[in-house]
């Protein structure tokens, strides 16, 4: 019996997109379902307007260190009205690129919410049946609300992008990424920032070192940071929500914003109805090439809780394109992915951890800490950090990680090297480009510590 379609996508980001995309041209008959915008995540509520929030909050920095070089400039107030109407309108644009890129590969495309009714077929919203020999998933993640907390009038991160005004102030709960992140940019537009978190220090996964010269960072900064510390209870006051801590502090938030995880999006989508392995927080199950526990049903990105990162669902997705439609065998690369957190300074990162090295084998550690040339000049206190993670036995790099401005573009330049096996070696016989930051890689040339 011929279906109505090859490949039936259910999510418009970044993964399903780049399926449907390859797929399609390929010579697949394609559809494609997406519920609220094309895009996904990190167009629509991630990446995206989250990086343009990064750029607007660092220009109070920038201008003072205007000022320190000679410039004369004055600070004026930020406008959130025109900044997010700017904002609103780039996502606009994007999406349509999206969208038009599905439509040019021939894909066609439902704008509503699609859920599994079986194994090979997918229901719309509007009760419609469609017949697809190949279903793919990228539903994304979500951001959650502890149960306790929510029925209470708190935020996520996405609820930023769509506030009418900035807050005064803000208590954003959570040590991941996005709390730090959000942390960090709020507390550059102008709001009074708390953080609290309950482990012992933000950024749990990343390396010791670098969380902690993070840490610091950003209390200089200005970011009011508590780790150990969690909630016990809120309520609605006057001004917004009244919180009380386990440190003892009492205090009234205008808003209270919880980034205290994400959960892949399959509630509602039929899968465990249909026979898909779902795993404890209602991830997909998938092998190597995204197949779940159903042969004709697939998943790629967030929603299988394997790299939540979008250059790795975009891979995951043309690698089963590639492969279910393309005639050839492949997987995606989930080793030695990069990763960059968007903080004041930025923590760019490749490669094992130094506790992640030590546990697997014995070590040297190269690592420096320095005010780069800019902020010494500029009287700003900001230190960089740059160290390597090196291998005994094999003087192979296990790891890179860097905290400074523009980390995010310096780690994308080292994941290359460390990617074609680099060895410390290798670094040593780089040539230093003078004067920048990241020469400071390639001159380390006694470890500070082994083990």
């Amino acid at each position: 019996m011929r279906r109505d379609y090859d490949l039936f996508v259910i999510g418009g980001g970044s993964g399903g997109v780049r399926a449907a995309r390859i797929a399609a041209q390929a010579g697949a008959r394609v559809a494609l379902a997406e519920e609220y915008r094309m895009g996904g995540t990190c167009v629509i509520r991630g990446c995206v307007p989250k990086k343009l929030m990064v750029f607007a909050s660092g220009f109070p920095e920038a201008m003072a260190d205007a000022r320190a070089y000679g410039w004369d400039v004055r600070r004026g107030r930020f406008d959130w009205t025109a900044f997010r109407a700017r904002l609103d309108a780039e996502l606009d644009r994007l999406e349509g690129v999206y969208r038009g890129n599905l439509e040019k590969a021939g894909v066609s495309i439902h704008d509503a919410r699609a859920t599994v009714a079986g194994p090979n077929t997918v229901r719309l919203a509007d009760g419609a049946e469609l017949s697809a020999d190949h279903i793919l998933v990228a539903t994304g993640g979500a951001p959650f609300v502890p149960e306790k907390w929510a029925g209470l009038p708190v935020m996520t991160s996405n609820d930023v992008f769509k506030l009418d005004a900035l807050p005064k102030s803000i208590l954003i709960v959570g040590g991941g990424y996005i709390a730090c992140e959000f942390a960090c940019i709020l507390n550059g537009l102008g709001v009074e920032v708390t953080q609290y978190y309950r482990g012992a220090q933000i950024l749990r996964g990343f390396d010791g070192e670098a969380r902690g010269h993070v840490a610091e960072l950003m209390e200089e900064h200005g970011v009011n940071l508590h780790v150990g510390t969690d909630l016990i209870s809120m309520e609605r006051a006057e001004g917004g929500l009244r919180v009380k801590a386990t440190d003892g502090r009492e205090r009234v938030f205008d808003k209270v914003m919880f980034a205290t995880g994400r959960r892949p999006n399959t509630d509602g989508l039929g899968l465990a109805e249909a026979g898909v392995t779902l795993g404890r927080w209602g991830e997909v199950v998938v092998d190597a090439y995204s197949r779940s526990s159903v042969p004709s049903i697939h998943a790629v990105g967030d929603v299988t809780d394997r790299v939540n990162l979008t250059p790795v669902a975009i891979r995951e997705g043309q690698a089963f394109a590639e492969t279910v439609f393309g005639g050839k065998d492949v997987t995606a690369d989930h080793e030695l992915v990069a990763s960059a957190v968007f903080t004041r300074p930025e923590l760019g990162s490749v490669g094992l951890s130094e506790e992640e090295a030590r546990d697997r084998e014995p070590v040297d550690v190269y690592c420096t800490s320095f005010r780069a040339m800019h902020s010494a000049f500029a009287g700003r206190p900001d230190r960089v950090m740059m160290k390597l993670v090196v291998s005994q036995a094999t003087d192979k790099v296990l790891g890179c990680h860097i905290v400074s401005d523009h980390a995010g573009e310096m780690i994308q330049l080292a994941a290359i090297a460390l990617k074609m096996g680099a060895t410390k070696a290798d670094f040593d016989r780089t040539v230093a480009v003078h004067p920048t930051m990241s020469e400071e890689l390639v001159t380390m040339r006694s470890p500070v510590r082994s083990g």
